[in-house]
């Protein structure tokens, strides 16, 4: 469940007290003055003063022990974004290095985009590439994420889902990467909470059903061992785990299995001063209780990415039942529950904890610089950091015995290309623990893999693409064909462009103009022209996708002078057609005769909209509901014309309307649906639906309706049925 509780800044101050003394309180709380009076007088959504945000994410990094400035950065996180002050101002008010975190994290809010998903994306490449100059901007933008969350009652349905979805998207499986458990568990339980509430609670109360039944067991467990561990003189430190609701729901969801089939309910975490005790504990461990086969995992000889060490066993307990064990040190725990924030947990006279090993394991992180140049757009790059970073990880073994990390799926290819470029570039052949395998294979943790090179290959293949799975080998694949072709695919992508220009009937002296290709290619993001016609050479953008950007003014321009010669013509009509009323699908059109009336199919309307016409080349007037988006849409309103109802439209005649229904998937919805549509005698023309992995289901259904009350009365009838949570009246 979310941390309901709402810390005050003198909280956050004396809590900081625990391991920050004099000038750095003093430092904290001139951050918070300056950051209360910057947010006087915004509230939030909640009703709430605003300061209360900031409050929170510094308590929230305090927890974490982070330095002065981190924590000071959270006072401020907000301030340059949503308040008259500049960076500037904040970086003499304090040092440098809080304005670039304040920067790093600072919301990106006020570029335009064309679509959500364009700016979300962009968003996350721009936090992702500031997270890899300096990695406590994240560990803020961690924070104010998981306040947000605690705090997501306050939106409306729409956003609360889509808010927890990116969540559970980008952030947790983040949280997770860095090793900070702490954050990630909250975060999925909380997205878990407003994606699928019905699954949420379920489990919630399964867990509380036989939450005495497993604290009582637990404790006789952990009584058995403590005996065991005294008779050797071991001192540790024995506590139930606690189970978080997401994970149980993705084994429940991800395996099909049963809430009562969950191995790792039953868990107990044992922690203890060395790693050779850890080894100790686990024999003792063995000799107790029968071990599982395949349910042993030694974290500790091979650390996951995220630095979490720990022994893990799972055993057959007293009465029988699957036991979980964990074993490790208290350095161990802290890395689990804070993971990368433990390196950067302030200790007095130093703020970082051995740099040089935290610069090896975060060496995944410094690739994303490399990865967004290599992108064409910020889509891509969000695809590829959810493939390379948080997809799970399968982790095999140079002939020397180094380990190498690689995302489940990978193939020789990617290994090659990850211990270097040339390596990859000529390779041809592999073995797979000393056996030849194709380059296709599928790698496999605890693989040994052996990369076969010759210095008179020809390079790779323009198949290795298809093949690849890393982003960083199928970046250094295209650079390979970028220089090896450079001048062909240049020459070739222009010819191509001109090609597509042509064919769209534009004159290409006219468009293709020094200044008008420099603007179309750095808005593709390329350094030069040629780039971007070479990069359409050796396909990694389309030819159609650059003459749409270099022709758009003309095309702009074009449609403009179509449209005002239509509503010349549509005008001289009207100055000569007698004023008489055209009737068709029951609406009005006063001044125009013979002239096609058609409703639109774009949103549908039906007698009780409000309807607006408009005037369209060569099919008449098409009717639309007044909030239609593409009327919304339109750069001028000269083509609109009014019309109305007949104020005698027949009861008999139906309209097609299209609804969107949402509800928890459980068996006999559909039908129930089906059922309750048929109650209201109404007529259903088409019906499809789909269900997500967060057992949400989605349904389509096209009904012919007489008028807007007709439409009412269906959906009222709909949201009676159980389960079902939101019903809506959709457009194409």
């Amino acid at each position: 469940m979310a941390n309901e509780q709402v810390l005050t800044a003198d909280q956050v101050i004396e809590n900081a007290r625990r391991y920050l003394k004099g000038d750095d309180i003093t430092f904290l709380e001139r951050a918070y003055e300056f950051a209360k009076n910057a947010h006087a007088e915004q509230y939030r959504k909640s009703g709430e003063p605003y300061i209360i945000h900031p409050i929170q994410v510094a308590g929230i990094l305090v927890d974490l022990d982070l330095d002065p400035c981190t924590i000071a950065a959270g006072f401020l996180h907000d301030v340059v974004e949503d308040t008259s002050i500049s960076l500037e101002e904040i970086k003499e008010a304090f040092n440098t290095e809080v304005a670039m975190l304040v920067d790093g994290v600072t919301k990106l809010g006020k570029i335009k985009y064309k679509s959500h998903e364009e700016q979300q994306a962009e968003n996350h490449r721009k936090m992702f590439v500031a997270m890899a100059q300096d990695i406590r901007v994240i560990l803020i933008k961690l924070a104010d994420r998981l306040h947000n969350m605690r705090t997501l009652k306050h939106l409306p349905q729409e956003k609360q889902r889509r808010i927890s979805n990116e969540t559970l998207e980008i952030f947790a499986p983040l949280a997770h990467r860095l090793g900070i458990s702490k954050i990630k568990w909250e975060l999925e339980d909380t997205a878990l909470r407003y994606l699928n509430p019905q699954q949420y609670y379920r489990i919630v109360n399964l867990m509380k059903r036989k939450r005495a039944e497993r604290e009582q067991y637990i404790s006789e467990v952990m009584n058995e061992v403590n005996n065991s561990l005294e008779e050797v003189e071991i001192t540790a430190e024995l506590s139930g785990r606690p189970k978080h609701i997401y994970s149980i729901y993705r084994k429940m969801a991800m395996q099909n299995k049963q809430f009562s089939e969950i191995y790792d309910l039953l868990a107990v975490r044992i922690i203890v001063n060395s790693i050779k005790d850890c080894y100790a504990v686990l024999g003792i461990i063995h000799t107790c209780w029968k071990p599982m086969p395949g349910r042993f995992k030694d974290y500790i000889a091979m650390p996951k990415p995220n630095m979490y060490q720990s022994l893990h066993t799972t055993v057959i307990g007293p009465k029988g039942d699957p036991l979980e064990v964990q074993i490790r040190t208290n350095e161990m725990h802290q890395i689990a529950e804070y993971g990368i924030a433990a390196h950067w947990a302030y200790k007095e006279g130093k703020e970082t904890d051995d740099s040089a090993s935290l610069e090896d394991k975060l060496t995944w992180f410094r690739e994303i610089l490399e990865w967004q140049n290599d992108a064409t757009n910020a889509e891509e790059f969000m695809e590829s950091l959810k493939i390379d970073l948080f997809s799970d990880m399968v982790f095999v073994f140079t002939p020397k015995g180094d380990v190498i990390e690689l995302p489940s799926g990978s193939v020789p290819i990617d290994f090659s290309y990850r211990i270097h470029s040339e390596i990859g570039n000529k390779t041809i052949g592999a073995k797979v623990n000393g056996k030849m395998v194709t380059l296709d294979y599928k790698l496999k943790t605890g693989d040994i893999i052996e990369i076969l090179t010759s210095k008179h290959s020809y390079g790779p293949s323009q198949d290795w693409l298809k093949l690849a799975q890393t982003s960083q080998a199928k970046n250094r694949i295209r650079q390979f064909f970028k220089k090896q072709r450079r001048e062909e695919n240049e020459e070739k992508g222009r010819d191509l462009v001109e090609k597509e220009i042509k064919g769209l009937d534009f004159d290409l002296k006219e468009i293709l103009t020094s200044e008008n290709i420099n603007r179309v290619s750095e808005k593709f993001n390329f350094m030069t022209p040629e780039d971007m016609f070479a990069a359409v050479g050796y396909n990694g953008i389309t030819a159609l996708q650059v003459a749409n950007r270099l022709t758009e003014k003309q095309r702009r321009k074009r449609d403009q002078e179509q449209q005002i010669t239509d509503i010349t013509e549509s005008a001289e009509k009207k100055k000569t057609a007698p004023v008489k009323k055209r009737k068709d699908a029951g609406v009005v059109v006063q001044g125009i005769d013979s002239l096609l009336v058609r409703l639109s199919k774009c949103c549908n309307p039906v007698p009780g909209d409000e309807i607006v016409g408009f005037i369209t080349r060569g099919r008449g007037v098409s009717v639309h509901r007044a909030d239609c988006a593409n009327v919304l849409a339109e750069e001028t309103n000269d083509r609109l014309i009014d019309v109305e109802w007949e104020s005698d439209v027949k009861d008999n005649r139906e309209y097609n309307v299209e609804i969107e229904i949402t509800g928890y998937d459980r068996r006999g919805l559909l039908n129930e649906v089906l059922q309750a549509v048929n109650e209201t005698k109404t007529d259903i023309t088409a019906v499809s639906g789909r269900s997500d992995r967060n057992k949400m289901a989605t349904i389509h259904m096209a009904i012919a309706i007489h008028n807007i009350n007709h439409l009412h009365k269906v959906v009222e009838r709909i949201k009676q049925i159980s389960d079902i949570y939101a019903v809506r009246r959709i457009m194409q």
